[in-house]
């Protein structure tokens, strides 16, 4: 049953208009595999400045978790498949995506996890930068051509892809070390699923909504950056 059943009359969403340019509602799910779903435990998100509930989020359960994994791995072969160069161009996207929303998310760094308005701002500005980076790197994965001792032979060194990454963020960085991973493994070929922590669970799925808006606009499956959101003992433990 993915209905929300609590009264939202307690909630201050609508006192921050910039929530809703992230695509955030008052109540929101918190699992993405190339749909939003989620059917567990919810997460009521609180200002540490006023205290005051925000917004809910509705976590993954196990089940979910599992379908996200499934979803991750259908797109596996896809996405390493994937020219290096062509991963760049997806993750630039997802960079001007983010310089898009800058703004916006930057309050809502500041709002749900604490940060003065500046440091919210440089947040988001880190993962614009390890974005302009990575793209560069799509184009310098470089392999190695080592001399044999047989006679009219060389030897050919490629790079694969991980293949699966696991991303879990604390609340203190909630948007930035997201970003510092995401960027590099997308580029390398991996496919990723992040926990972020539950406290700031309205930025995960910010970020979320801004990364899977570049993945369908490019008609790629989610599977290759999922979010699945929940305490540490139903999803992070699965992860680890």
């Amino acid at each position: 049953d993915h209905t929300f059943i609590h009264n939202m009359s307690d909630l201050t969403f609508h006192e921050y208009p910039f929530l809703a340019e992230l695509g955030l509602e008052p109540e929101n799910h918190g699992c993405y595999d190339g749909a939003w779903k989620g059917s567990g435990a919810v997460i009521t998100s609180k200002s540490p400045t006023t205290g005051k509930p925000i917004a809910r989020v509705r976590g993954a359960t196990a089940e979910e978790y599992e379908g996200a994994i499934a979803a991750m791995d259908r797109a596996e072969r896809e996405w390493a498949a994937y020219p290096a160069p062509k991963r760049g161009e997806i993750v630039r996207q997802i960079g001007e995506a983010f310089r898009a929303k800058k703004d916006a998310l930057g309050r809502l760094v500041s709002l749900e996890m604490g940060k003065i308005l500046p440091e919210g701002l440089g947040e988001v500005q880190e993962i614009i930068d390890i974005c302009d980076y990575a793209v560069g790197l799509s184009r310098m994965i470089n392999g190695q051509v080592i001399p044999s001792e047989r006679a009219d032979h060389v030897m050919l060194e490629t790079w694969h892809p991980l293949g699966k990454v696991g991303i879990i963020t604390a609340f203190n960085f909630p948007a930035a070390v997201y970003g510092w991973n995401a960027a590099i493994s997308l580029v390398c070929g991996n496919v990723q699923i992040w926990k972020g922590a539950s406290s700031t669970s309205l930025i995960s799925v910010a970020c979320t909504k801004i990364v899977a808006d570049v993945l369908e606009k490019n008609g790629l499956p989610g599977g290759i950056a999922v979010t699945v959101l929940g305490s540490g003992r139903e999803v992070g433990e699965r992860i680890i």
